[in-house]
């Protein structure tokens, strides 16, 4: 299928959901996890691999060495949203799309100016103390001079809003997500492996005409999908909005 067969099927889309992982925010520079260049194949220099170093017990057992990890290599402060953010937010704009359901923790789809946006992951701009529950903005952690970022109430650790491995999602999150699926007429899958469950299996509760599936590499819902276009997904989205 074309790119222009795409244009025809967002054109007329009066409910459309994206769920889209880290190849949303490679075009931004921030790169991914399992293709060649990404996060699980560049970790050399840890002792741990990155599933170890973002788990539960590993933040509970060695927070220092967590946020080394997690500071160096899940933080971008100067990332920048991407064609693929801008054309999401202006078809919120326009009224098609009721939701962005995102696996990133980037916050760039709000930079970008979408409203609806479902984090299953959570986000690197929210942190809270364990111990009070104090929020704290992504500044905060970043210039703390100790390894530690620690609370200035009560001198508790801080905690990213983000979903570790061992960590279960958030059910309200999760539930709202499935129930913009299940209404969706069009679905547009970006930049994800779908290899990742439970957010892979989100998509079983389509029930519309138009899956599209856009990623640079196969996935095991390619069989499913109505449209795959192994491309950057900015790319196939300006150009289908704009072409």
């Amino acid at each position: 299928m074309t790119h222009s067969q795409i244009q025809d099927i967002i054109r007329h889309g009066q409910r459309i959901v994206f769920f889209g992982g880290a190849g949303t925010s490679t075009e931004s520079n921030i790169p991914d996890f399992r293709s060649a260049t990404g996060l699980y194949q560049d970790h050399q220099s840890f002792e741990y691999p990155p599933e170890v170093m973002l788990s539960h017990s590993f933040f509970k057992k060695q927070p220092a060495s967590f946020y080394q990890f997690y500071i160096s290599k899940m933080i971008y402060p100067n990332a920048r949203p991407n064609p693929a953010h801008h054309a999401l937010a202006e078809l919120e704009r326009r009224g098609q799309l009721t939701a962005v359901i995102t696996q990133n923790i980037d916050g760039l789809h709000q930079m970008a100016g979408s409203q609806h946006v479902l984090e299953l992951h959570g986000s690197v701009h929210r942190n809270h103390c364990i111990t009070c529950g104090q929020s704290y903005d992504l500044p905060y952690v970043l210039r703390t001079s100790d390894p530690i970022p620690h609370c200035e109430q009560c001198n508790g650790i801080v905690k990213p809003d983000v979903v570790l491995y061992e960590e279960m999602l958030d059910e309200a999150v999760l539930q709202a997500a499935i129930d913009h699926i299940a209404k969706a007429d069009v679905l547009i899958v970006g930049g994800t492996s779908l290899r990742v469950n439970p957010a892979a299996s989100l998509i079983r509760y389509y029930r519309g005409e138009h899956l599209v599936l856009i990623n640079k590499e196969a996935t095991p819902y390619d069989s499913l999908a109505h449209v795959v276009i192994h491309d950057l997904v900015g790319k196939v989205l300006q150009d289908a909005l704009h072409a």
